[in-house]
């Protein structure tokens, strides 16, 4: 089996495309420099498909990985046939290679195993043949010390028959079709946990069943988690009688004591052996595609998070509100610099309303404040409502910021190195107002599973989470590009071919040389070889720099294109970029080469006619219903508006602008049938919900969505 036809197998895309992707990945090319800038070699492909082929590649890698361990492994055992090697080396997936193994295991002492030491692996043999009715008889040949009678020879020989049908390909696979078309998921509590207090959000799963095929995702997470808390016992369930009459069918060809003795083995073989195993297994593959699940729909929430509405480069006051320990209050110059902190007490205890007010409207005309961050925690519709009453000069836009996960950024080392002469708090207002300045160059600085748009996020598989995660940090922060003499480690270190120590080391050398004039200057930088420009130059952008290309997409390897485009023009490479007449009278066929198609082309040109665009809509104001402050003011009926705060796959949760956050289940975002909730709603999209039911016992509320938001 070759790395190749199995990519194409699972993908189905060229062979020429996968061929060309997979040499570039052996090259050490990233994934956004392959799709940006290889798409000749690739044919075109995306990030998705290029993802894909990462990925079957890596499965690939593995299974050959493990076939070598079992092959080595059966030689040592000197079992190895030329027939049973180009087995192994033909199996095309782990579970197929793993079942050919299993009779080559060294497992424990097993029953098989004694009864082949006593000698009766013979008298199994002859009960396999199924010919002979004196299978009594023949089993008193076979006593000895070991074996006293009759029975303890059958019971013996019964054992290494069942071992046999445990270890029989087309058994196993004929009980997993079983399990996965009828297999039940059932739940039950654990009476000694009945009654505790935090089991009660476990309680739909005290007595449950179902499909195991219909289990969601979600449910499915909800479920494991609770078990592995200790409140619930889970159990697969199917028809055994069924199972075994099927494999009766498939063994079981005569009608003599022979038979009997297979049947009973065949009942011993997959209640010991086959239904624990598989059981099991089935599990772990519903755990895993659980797991995809949900790591999907985290991936995605994350990637419209870091994708979200930036402000740009203003000056902005940042406030974290809070009631007794008061607001920590922060000015921002255009950069995100701190210039200013202190603390203001509007609210209860003190009550400093009118200080407050003053207060900020001073820092606004002090510090030429163009934008106002309140962050969305503790006190903040208090805090935005008295930052309405400051007598502004001039208007002032106020905006409502999430805090997820700042409290996480205030206390982490990046933070500390940024801010060594502060303390949490005000490292937490800085971190709310940079957010709105520009959300994803804050975000990348923290733990994605702290930002609270996750679903399940702890119980997935760790590993795979992080990949994923990451995947989706660099592809955003590639997407949008990155401005080297701004950006900070944590978000330089995501830029393609980049990575930690590389980041640390343009910091630093930004620090001792100043700003980076033009690309060039960047190879400059200690240990940032030639690879390390290639994969990287094409996303970092260079503002008023030298030359007007370093501020755009177009890659390094391709300005002598533009400068040959520009002089065809009669204009120098300045003049042509933005100048959309010079551009429609390109020609892009006439630039065709060998390497350099018209994708390629296509992608120089509309860079040229909006040089360093940002991808990303600008930041809107949003204001919630001032009239409800907390769950008891809700009415079933009202109409209110709301942002998107979190999307799962059984729905999406909205913030009114109170504590609890209300859910639109995926039955009530749409008239028609939903089959992806990401389809009609995205992450921080203002909203209009309608209130359904609200418990204010259980702190929930069920919403509708009414229509899209503005």
């Amino acid at each position: 089996m070759q790395l190749v036809p199995y990519i194409v197998r699972h993908t189905n895309l060229s062979e020429k495309s996968v061929e060309n992707t997979v040499a570039l990945l052996n090259e050490d090319c990233t994934v956004p420099f392959i799709s940006r800038y290889r798409k000749e070699r690739t044919g075109n492909l995306d990030e998705v498909q290029i993802g894909s082929i990462v990925e079957y590649k890596a499965q690939f890698e593995a299974l050959e990985k493990r076939k070598a361990a079992i092959i080595k492994a059966v030689t040592e055992q000197d079992a190895l046939t030329p027939e049973l090697e180009a087995k192994f080396l033909n199996c095309a997936d782990l579970t197929s290679l793993e079942d050919l193994y299993l009779p080559f295991k060294k497992s424990k002492k097993t029953k098989a195993e004694t009864a082949r030491k006593n000698g009766l692996e013979p008298l199994a043999k002859i009960i396999m043949a199924q010919r002979s009715d004196e299978i009594e008889f023949i089993a008193s040949k076979y006593l000895s010390k070991d074996v006293v009678n009759e029975d303890d020879a059958l019971e013996g020989a019964r054992h290494i028959i069942s071992e046999w049908i445990n270890e029989r390909t087309d058994i196993r696979n004929q009980l997993r079709g079983q399990l996965e078309r009828h297999a039940l998921i059932t739940t039950k509590v654990i009476k000694t946990k009945k009654e505790d207090e935090k089991a009660q959000k476990f309680r739909d799963y005290f007595d449950w069943s179902e499909p195991l095929n219909r289990c969601s995702s979600h449910r499915f997470l909800a479920i494991m988690r609770a078990e592995n808390e200790g409140y619930i016992r889970v159990k697969i369930e199917i028809d055994d009688d069924r199972a075994i009459q099927n494999m009766e069918q498939r063994l079981v060809k005569s009608n003599n004591a022979c038979a009997e003795q297979i049947e009973m083995a065949i009942a011993d073989a997959y209640k010991r052996l086959l239904f624990p195993s598989l059981s099991k297994e089935i599990l772990k593959t519903a755990k895993e595609k659980a797991d995809a699940s949900a790591i999907q729909v985290f991936s995605k929430n994350l990637k419209q998070l870091l994708l979200g509405s930036p402000l740009g480069e203003k000056r902005i006051l940042a406030i974290d509100p809070g009631f007794r320990t008061g607001c920590k209050v922060v000015c921002l110059d255009e950069q995100g610099d701190l210039k200013h902190n202190e603390t203001i007490y509007p609210h209860p205890p003190q009550r400093d309303s009118s200080g407050a007010i003053k207060k900020i409207s001073s820092l606004v005309d002090a510090y030429k404040i163009e934008a106002i961050a309140i962050g969305n925690g503790t006190a903040s519709r208090e805090t935005e409502q008295l930052v309405k009453r400051v007598p502004f000069k001039k208007p002032i836009e106020v905006f409502i910021v999430s805090e997820a996960g700042a409290s996480i950024y205030s206390a982490s080392k990046i933070a500390r190195d940024e801010f060594p002469n502060y303390d949490v708090t005000v490292r937490g207002a800085v971190s709310i107002g940079r957010r709105l300045a520009d959300p994803l160059a804050e975000l990348v600085k923290i733990d994605a599973k702290s930002i609270g748009v996750g679903q399940y996020q702890h119980d997935v598989d760790q590993t795979q989470l992080k990949t994923s995660l990451d995947t989706v940090v660099e592809s955003c922060v590639n997407s949008v590009g990155v401005n080297i003499n701004t950006a900070s480690v944590p978000l330089l270190s995501y830029v393609s071919g980049i990575g930690p120590k590389l980041a640390e080391n343009i910091v630093a050398h930004r620090n001792e040389n100043g700003k980076f004039k033009s690309r060039e200057q960047i190879k400059k930088v200690p240990r940032l070889g030639g690879k390390a420009f290639e994969q990287s130059a094409g996303f970092l952008r260079i503002k008023n720099g030298d030359n007007p290309l370093d501020d755009s997409a177009v890659h390094p390897e391709s300005y002598g294109l533009v400068s040959k485009m520009a002089k065809d023009q009669g204009i120098s490479t300045k003049e042509i970029v933005g100048n959309k007449v010079a551009l429609q009278g390109i020609d892009l066929k006439s630039y065709c080469t060998e390497t350099i198609g018209m994708p390629t082309l296509e992608d120089i040109l509309k860079e040229l006619e909006k040089p360093g665009l940002d991808l990303r809509e600008k930041a809107k104001v949003f204001t919630f219903n001032q009239n409800i402050k907390e769950i008891t003011d809700l009415r079933q009926g009202q109409l209110l508006p709301g942002i998107v705060n979190n999307i799962t796959n059984f729905g999406c949760f909205v913030d009114i602008g109170i504590k609890e956050s209300g859910l639109v289940h995926i039955s009530n975002l749409s008239d028609t049938f939903v089959k992806d909730v990401n389809e009609h709603v995205s992450l921080h999209q203002q909203v209009v919900v309608k209130v359904l039911d609200v418990d204010v016992p259980r702190k929930r509320i069920q919403l509708a969505l009414h229509k899209q938001g503005a």
